[in-house]
């Protein structure tokens, strides 16, 4: 048996997510019909974090493991001509038995794109979040340290799992703008459900001045979701990365962007 590690990036906007649904078109659905006909066996994969409708990723990671004697570094180019377009394999590696992409991950990351401009866009309408009141990012990110550290965010969860509790580790939360995108970064041990999206559109929020910057902490304190800001919407946010033993796999959305606008 072989444990592969495989990185992928692709457009949310046509999948119901990433986890398996039979009637559905998900993420993991397709690689997995994907694979199990390249290696001619059932593939089953495990995947970092999971994502909801509409979210995309730069740097998904996912695992499974075969008994297929086809070659690793022919993995990338087989998949590239098999899958469809709005999903790519970017890296695939051979890991040692055990490794899971889910359980050996240490950290994950996510960006959270805002076009803050008069504008809505266009081009970008299922690639951001359109913001067209100014956002004070100094006033988001001052508010924004009250959620790092470990935490309960039943506050800013969308459901509630069904299992463990809703403590989780936040190490970083900030802002950057660059030009016309305000470019949110994320790094945590784990998430809740729609926990970042709720996150960034309380911090959003907060930013207009519609709500204190400094309530942030007795938002938390209340375990009250009626008490955090609004969901902000799926097209803005990215899985980005996920950091291992070995090593860190990271890809910024955007990363062409210069003042003003995008390369």
């Amino acid at each position: 048996m072989t444990t592969i590690r495989l990185v992928l990036e692709y457009d949310g906007t046509a999948f119901h997510g990433l986890q398996f649904q039979p009637a559905l078109r998900t993420v993991a659905g397709v690689v997995e019909a994907t694979l199990s006909t390249l290696l001619r066996e059932p593939i089953k994969i495990a995947a970092a974090g999971r994502t909801d409708a509409g979210v995309h990723a730069t740097a998904q990671v996912v695992s499974f493991v075969t008994e297929s004697p086809f070659a690793t570094r022919k993995l990338v180019p087989a998949l590239a001509a098999l899958l469809p377009h709005d999903v790519v394999a970017c890296e695939a590696e051979e890991m040692p038995a055990g490794f899971s992409a889910r359980f050996s991950a240490r950290a994950r990351h996510y960006r959270y794109a805002i076009l803050n401009r008069p504008q809505r866009p266009a081009l970008l309408r299922a690639r951001v979040h359109h913001v067209w009141q100014r956002l004070d990012v100094a006033a988001f990110n001052r508010a924004a340290r009250a959620a790092l550290g470990e935490h309960d965010f039943r506050a800013f969860c969308g459901v509630l799992p069904e299992r463990g509790g809703t403590l989780r580790r936040l190490h970083d939360l900030e802002a950057e703008r660059r030009g016309e995108l305000v470019l949110v970064r994320v790094r945590g041990d784990g998430f809740l459900h729609r926990m970042v999206r709720v996150l960034v559109g309380t911090l959003v929020e907060m930013a207009q001045g519609r709500r204190d910057p400094e309530s942030l902490a007795s938002i938390l304190e209340s375990g009250d979701r009626r008490r955090a800001g609004y969901t902000a919407p799926a097209a803005g946010l990215y899985f980005a990365g996920v950091t291992y033993a070995d090593r860190t796999i990271l890809a910024e959305p955007f990363s062409g962007l210069v003042e003003g606008g995008l390369e």
